[in-house]
């Protein structure tokens, strides 16, 4: 049943002009009053009117592409590829789309307030991108979300992360424990016994993906993992650099490391230089995304080439309605492993 203007109201014990002055920003409203509307706003999941001319239509013209950090390569190539399949005439009577990157800043509730905006400007599509939060709360509240988005005739589209079962939302889904079993199985296969990992954020399951492939490959060669081997931080240089540290006063006999991603990478190779250890003469050092710094590092990356614009460009056809789903609505894509210069035989 449609929630109604009235129903926020009677919910936040307000008159129906307060709900719309609240909504609307456009006449001071108490503090107080304006928290209990908006808390009914929430609990009762109301989407206000948009323009008259998205009244008119299932959706809007707006195209929503949630990200966790635009700063991060990772997540502005897939946003760039994404927009540019949705430029050009497409919307309304022939005219462009507005795509909207949204910031999310790694907050859960950032991601499900702006899931809430753009259901309530019945926005075209929706694409999120990279891992999910593995928290049960946050993912029913998400999938709460996309259903009511999908149900309201927007288009969602999951872009490097993991599927979202009854919500209506396509899923292109990175193989990250594939990929980091390829990685670990590399330098095992150079000989090397005693690897250090750099997780990222616990409650990302692209983490947690990595990390079990890491793993799966460690177990196959019949390597017992030490507890110390494994730190965990953020997907960033500054992070890279403070675990290897870490990894190096835990265990100094260490001889490879490997990275949860390739800004981390970077940290890790300059906490080994620092420390006087060459690379890979001393330790090797893998990635994982082959972002495009990674081939010009010194010396160049070991990593997994994940197809980040492809993977976009295919969402963006997808959340216009120019391409179809994959069957089922789910499609896993594949990493490339790519050998470079920062992994060789473990020193003797």
């Amino acid at each position: 049943m449609t929630v109604t203007l009235a129903d926020v109201a009677a919910r936040a014990q307000v008159s129906p002009a307060t709900v719309s002055r609240v909504l609307n920003g456009n006449y001071p409203v108490a503090a107080s009053t304006r928290e209990r509307v908006l808390k009914a706003v929430d609990e009762l999941d109301y989407v206000l009117n948009g323009p008259a001319s998205a009244l008119a239509a299932a959706t809007s013209d707006l195209v929503g592409i949630l990200v966790n950090d635009i700063a991060d390569p990772f997540f502005g190539i897939m946003a760039s590829a994404i927009q540019a399949e949705i430029g050009g005439p497409g919307g309304r009577a022939g005219g462009e789309r507005l795509a909207v990157v949204c910031n999310t800043g790694g907050s859960p509730e950032r991601e499900l307030t702006y899931l809430t905006l753009l259901q309530r400007q019945r926005a075209a599509a929706v694409v999120l991108t990279g891992g999910a939060i593995e928290n049960q709360p946050h993912a029913a509240a998400v999938a709460a979300k996309l259903r009511r988005l999908t149900e309201a005739g927007t288009r969602v589209v999951l872009c490097g992360r993991p599927p979202a079962p009854d919500t209506g939302a396509v899923a292109l889904t990175f193989d990250n424990r594939g990929g980091g079993q390829r990685l670990t199985e590399h330098l095992i296969g150079l000989g090397h016994r005693r690897l250090g990992y750099i997780a990222g954020p616990e409650e990302r399951t692209t983490t947690r993906h990595r990390l079990e492939g890491h793993r799966a490959a460690l177990a196959t060669a019949g390597i017992e993992e030490d507890p110390r081997w494994t730190v965990h931080g953020r997907y960033d240089r500054q992070a890279g650099y403070e675990a290897t540290l870490e990894l190096l006063r835990r265990d100094p006999s260490l001889t490879a490391v490997v990275a949860a991603n390739d800004s981390v990478a970077l940290g890790a190779a300059a906490a080994l230089r620092e420390s006087g250890l060459r690379i890979p003469e001393d330790v090797s050092v893998a990635g994982f995304d082959d972002l495009p710094f990674s081939v010009d590092a010194v010396p160049a990356l070991t990593t997994v080439r994940l197809p980040l614009g492809e993977a976009g460009s295919r969402a963006g056809r997808i959340a216009m309605g120019r391409e179809e789903p994959p069957p089922g609505g789910i499609a896993t894509v594949g990493g490339e492993l790519m050998v470079r210069g920062s992994s060789g035989v473990p020193r003797a």
